[in-house]
């Protein structure tokens, strides 16, 4: 029998971010280098789908970052919503969501830029760290201090600001509503707003504009939390709900796709309704194996991933992976030869990540913010 859900935390959550971060932490690398190395039109195809579309468009690749964000919002309900519950005040908690959020936003300065002086000019600011931070804290605040109607609410609103903001405004010289990359009123602002470079020169995949309606992205993580936490239907029930509540989004993000296209870049309202769509889905489904039916043993691999997911991802500023996984397996290689080399290393080299998540878990070692 399906078991209810309480505050706990959840397997199936700390599964699929592992999931979630087991492409970027080197695995898309595998199915890049397995298309090479055999010229397949199937093989090229799943590594086009790890790669982003120039500006409009969406490749699976483009989930990575949304479905993490989504999730931070899914875990909301089970962990800033227990310590309301045990008696914590609001204002309490949101200053512990705003030092989060501000911790996320200086680790991804650091990401980018590492920790040696340069010119205040060289300085990247946005970063993906930095959009979680700014799009959870202000989902969160959110969350503490409305009902759960109101943040439905908030969610369409922040969709529909959006839109209309970049629909009826534009880059000086350019006709209203235009949306490539020089001329979206997005990227314009932020030219303006942004100290230092932007990623593009004229244009930052995580700029400040385009945060707002990642807000968004973090809401609906939050509903689908609250969803999870507090409705009293069965789990299998639930499963069901998340991945119809998810189809559904997908369908209106192509519909609204014929207005404001699906574009990563800017975040696009239709970007926030097909990878909340995606992000449902895949939810319902690891919930549903995971929580439900109590598979467990498989998700093991992800798991260890996804407790330590913003170390892994840290980690790749400061430790050198490429030159370990060569020290401990070039022989590999090697012995291989071309074409396949590449593709054994690749895999070396996320098991060679992995083993050091695993080494941290078995001592209970968790970089937390």
């Amino acid at each position: 029998m399906a078991q209810p859900v309480t505050s706990k935390r959840l397997y199936s959550l700390d599964a699929l971010r592992g999931f979630d971060m087991f492409w970027i932490m080197g695995a898309e690398e595998i199915f890049h280098a397995l298309a090479k190395a055999t010229g397949s039109p199937f093989w090229g195809g799943i590594a086009e789908e790890l790669s982003h579309p120039a500006w409009n468009g969406f490749h699976f690749y483009d989930l990575i970052f949304p479905l993490f964000l989504f999730m931070a919002g899914v875990a909301t309900p089970f962990s800033v919503g227990r310590e309301l519950e045990k008696g914590k005040s609001r204002n309490e908690l949101v200053l512990r969501v705003i030092k989060r959020g501000l911790i996320l936003v200086l680790l991804g300065v650091i990401y980018n830029n590492g920790l040696h002086l340069r010119p205040f000019s060289d300085i990247r600011f946005g970063s993906v760290l930095g959009r979680i931070g700014i799009a959870y804290m202000f989902a969160n605040i959110i969350y503490l201090f409305t009902k759960q109607r109101a943040q439905i609410i908030w969610f369409i609103s922040i969709l529909i600001g959006y839109w209309l903001l970049l629909k009826f405004n534009s880059a000086p010289g350019y006709p209203r509503g235009d949306l490539s990359m020089e001329g979206n009123f997005a990227s314009y602002i932020d030219r303006h707003l942004i100290p230092g470079r932007l990623y593009l020169g004229i244009h930052d995949p995580e700029g400040l504009v385009s945060a707002i309606p990642a807000i968004s992205t973090g809401l609906l993580g939050i509903m689908a939390g609250n969803f999870l936490k507090l409705n009293d239907a069965s789990g299998p029930k639930k499963s069901l709900y998340l991945i119809i509540s998810g189809v559904i989004s997908i369908l209106l993000a192509h519909i609204w796709n014929l207005d404001f296209p699906i574009n990563k870049n800017l975040w696009s309202s239709s970007f926030v309704l097909n990878v909340g769509g995606y992000s449902l889905c895949l939810l319902g489904i690891f919930y549903y194996i995971i929580d439900v039916l109590g598979y467990k043993k498989w998700a093991f691999f992800f798991k260890v991933i996804g407790m330590n997911s913003i170390l892994i991802y840290m980690s790749g500023a400061f430790i050198n992976w490429t030159y370990t996984t060569n020290g401990f397996f070039q022989w590999v290689g090697q012995l291989i030869g071309d074409p396949y080399n590449a593709v054994v290393m690749a895999v070396c080299y996320v098991l060679v990540k992995w083993a050091f998540l695993y080494f941290m878990y078995k001592k209970n070692i968790f970089l937390r913010v």
